[in-house]
């Protein structure tokens, strides 16, 4: 069972649903590819806070990931599926056959043990990475690059997946469904991964407790319409006003307001937008 409902024997823990973390088989992340990390608690390169209700939280080592997955024609074993707190996926421990380790997402179903090989040679197998030209249509894929050589940008949450549809008539793009539900294109040379992310279940933890939330680098989250007109556009008013449309505390519009800018460069690769609610 991947998610766990704990006993009521504290508050905490009575409304709790964790993860088992069953496909994890070690606790101990290679110590070679652990960099220090530096908290930023929603401050921007000046120091200044540019994202309200950010910080505290377990202090953290990052992992080296491998986004771009360009040892080609190498084959690796996965030798440990590893919890990483820096994403909500799990990674894996891949040892190369010159000796070379590396950690990549691990996608579901992945075991210790299996063989997993990137490069244009390499087949549509799970785990494996190669250019999106040489996948069959169809596929079911995951870390896909924008740019070619520049890494893994799209598609890397926690049981997350994207199709790929088809190719246009020249051949320089390939058609992607996003996870949203987007379609979009992408230069055939970019490269992606067979399957699908790891820990699909992480959408059905519940953290039980305000602290796991600090814990996480959450603070408390105030509503605006509880503050004074002073310190929010939506606040003040007798008992529990409402009226006008949401609105941020700088008074930018909420909950409709389009904020993409119809000249972005990347508007002519959209074919169809993500679904909304609406």
């Amino acid at each position: 069972m991947p998610v766990r409902k704990y006993n009521p024997t504290t508050p905490g823990t009575r409304n709790r649903v964790g993860n088992t973390f069953a496909e994890v088989t070690t606790d101990s992340p290679e110590k070679s590819l652990l960099r220090p990390t530096n908290r930023i608690s929603g401050r921007n390169n000046q120091g200044r806070r540019t994202v309200r209700h950010r910080g505290g939280g377990h202090k953290r080592r990052y992992r080296v990931i491998d986004f771009k997955r360009d040892k080609d024609n190498v084959p690796a074993v996965v030798k440990t599926i590893e919890y990483d707190p820096n994403r909500s996926a799990f990674i894996a421990l891949l040892n190369y056959a010159d000796g070379e380790k590396r950690y990549i997402l691990a996608t579901k179903g992945m075991k210790v043990g299996a063989t997993v090989l990137s490069g244009p040679n390499a087949s549509p197998d799970n785990g494996n990475c190669m250019p999106l030209k040489d996948m069959p249509l169809g596929s079911t894929i995951h870390n896909i690059e924008l740019r070619p050589g520049k890494g893994g940008v799209l598609v890397r949450g926690a049981g997350t997946a994207a199709t790929y549809l088809g190719r246009d008539d020249k051949g320089k793009y390939v058609i992607i469904k996003m996870p949203s539900g987007e379609t979009r294109m992408v230069l055939a040379t970019c490269r992606a991964t067979i399957g699908t992310v790891s820990n699909p279940d992480h959408n059905l933890q519940n953290l039980g407790k305000a602290g796991r939330k600090r814990w996480l680098g959450r603070r408390p989250h105030t509503r605006g319409v509880v503050m004074n007109p002073v310190d929010h556009p939506m606040g003040g008013g007798e008992g529990r006003s409402s009226g006008g449309h949401p609105r941020s505390r700088t008074g930018k519009k909420a909950k409709g307001l389009k904020t993409r800018n119809p000249n972005k460069y990347s508007s002519n690769l959209i074919l169809s937008r993500r679904k909304t609610s609406k």
